[in-house]
């Protein structure tokens, strides 16, 4: 196990949790400050990555396909607060899972229509297509560095907007006390509005951004709103540094566990054995790293209230 590998799966994992945070960030403000648990909010992520491969067939520029994809789901996004989450904000959580259950169903039908039902094809650009040599002997792919710069300075700017805007002192204020935040004269439906905006055009970037090195089709979004949810709980609802600190965690562990775990079983089980079994221990350690963060942190690692 080379010095080199082990950076490689360290920047693999520092990606990959970044882009979870992207998806994670959004979501955590909508629940933590609406009280709505949006299920649909893995179908703007899919949204974004086809809406960024329809873009990119169209005009070859993949800062085109980002900005289009981003203001499309957007605009989604307004259109399916307005009409769905706007009336579910009265109901009970089961109401809200039904509901956006529902616009799940919806959106992967919707897209089966437009683009049918196989994958479709995203193309990174050629400018950040080949490798980039940050080391004597360690290559790493220039599209790859892309992404956790992108996601780098995203998670910076929402930092800078949640504690140094006045905005963002009303988006935590609704995080932390819904109702003294009412009471103290915040216009709710547009803090709603607007942070259900933000959450979209933040899944939206991440589908476009993962969508040249995932598979861009139908449910993509549920399978990482799972994951999404992970990072949540470990790092606490409503609370942007904890989707942060977990989207990290969770994409640092799932990384290191499927490229190191089956090599570390090789010494005890036959190799076969070993690479089977060891993505699976991966993807179990992360339920199980929730599990004990839960046993001692029971509101996560960071929570907006208490």
């Amino acid at each position: 196990m080379s010095l080199i590998l082990i950076s490689e799966q360290l920047l693999n994992g520092l990606q990959f949790g970044l882009m979870l945070f992207l998806i994670a960030a959004g979501l955590t403000l909508v629940f933590g400050i609406m009280d709505i648990m949006n299920l649909a909010h893995g179908s703007l992520y899919m949204a974004g990555a086809y809406v960024a491969a329809e873009t990119m067939q169209r005009t070859g520029s993949f800062t085109a396909a980002i900005v289009v994809a981003v203001a499309v789901t957007a605009l989604v996004g307004i259109a399916l607060e307005i009409l769905i989450l706007r009336k579910l904000v009265t109901r009970d959580h089961l109401a809200q899972v039904l509901g956006t259950y529902a616009v799940i169903l919806i959106a992967n039908d919707a897209v089966k229509m437009i683009w049918g039902p196989t994958p479709v094809m995203l193309n990174m650009p050629a400018l950040l297509s080949g490798p980039v040599e940050l080391l004597p002997d360690f290559l790493y792919p220039a599209f790859r560095l892309m992404i956790i710069t992108v996601g780098l300075l995203v998670a910076l700017a929402l930092y800078a907007f949640v504690t140094k805007t006045r905005a963002g002192v009303l988006v935590r204020a609704g995080a932390s006390n819904r109702q003294m935040a009412t009471l103290m004269g915040v216009r709710v439906p547009i803090l709603f509005l607007g942070v259900f905006t933000l959450g979209a055009a933040l899944a939206a970037l991440a589908g476009a951004l993962l969508g040249p090195i995932t598979a861009v089709q139908i449910g993509m979004g549920e399978d990482i709103l799972i994951l999404v949810l992970v990072c949540i709980v470990i790092g606490g609802i409503g609370s942007i540094r904890g989707a942060f600190v977990g989207a990290l965690l969770v994409g640092m562990v799932d990384t290191a566990g499927r490229a190191f775990l089956p090599m570390l079983l090789r010494n005890v089980f036959p190799a076969d054995v070993a690479s089977s079994v060891g993505p699976t221990i991966a993807a179990i350690s992360i339920y199980v790293l929730m599990a004990v963060v839960l046993v001692f942190r029971p509101s996560g690692l960071f929570p907006a209230r208490g």
